[in-house]
């Protein structure tokens, strides 16, 4: 199994731990966080860093997941995902095995696709996403870079979300709305 390492020790962390352990697909190697946490273990795992350590770990081989949650903004995200990525390192893809991706769905790297999450056919879906537990993104849709999904949200057939947007839970897109880059879209939201 390839060794992977977390960053950002919150609460999706915890989350993601969980997938990731379902998926059975990468071996998780420690969490990167501020310093005054290292050598404290969420959910068993170490954290063995920072993220002024990254490099460390891409000359050792490892790939990186940003395990840091999205709610009022991208920004900590995507700086992350590009410290990785400046550094030479590879970030994974992680679906979980209780999702449903459509063979003729496409999903970018550095995206989590949670438990019970369905993307059906030709749904595209960008990279560094967060797509989360029970969220539906249906057919023909597009979520662009730096999104986050939430809980129980529905983006119906052809819609398309821009990038750095926040789909608040149990919200719903309806069928082909566009919803602009940097957008928040609060819980429980109809959007038509």
């Amino acid at each position: 199994m390839e060794k992977i390492v977390l960053i950002g020790g919150g609460g999706h962390c915890k989350s993601c731990i969980d997938v990731i352990e379902q998926e059975k697909k990468f071996e998780i190697k420690g969490i990167l966080d501020v310093a005054e946490k290292v050598g404290t273990k969420i959910l068993g795992y170490e954290i063995i860093g920072t993220d002024d350590d990254i490099e460390k770990f891409v000359n050792e081989g490892c790939c990186f997941l940003i395990t840091v949650g999205q709610i009022k903004s991208a920004n900590l995200r995507i700086k992350l995902f590009e410290k990785v990525k400046n550094a030479g390192g590879k970030v994974a893809t992680v679906v979980s095995p209780r999702a449903y991706v459509s063979k003729h769905a496409s999903v970018d790297e550095g995206t989590i696709v949670m438990h019970d999450a369905l993307i059906n056919a030709d749904a595209k879906i960008g990279k560094n996403c967060i797509i989360n537990t029970k969220s539906l993104i249906e057919h023909e849709c597009i979520i662009k870079d730096n999104c986050h999904i939430a809980v129980g949200a529905v983006i119906a057939g052809e819609a398309e979300i821009g990038e750095e947007t926040f789909v608040g839970a149990n919200s719903t897109i309806v069928q082909c709305v566009k919803i602009p880059s940097k957008s928040f879209i609060k819980a429980g939201s109809l959007v038509k």
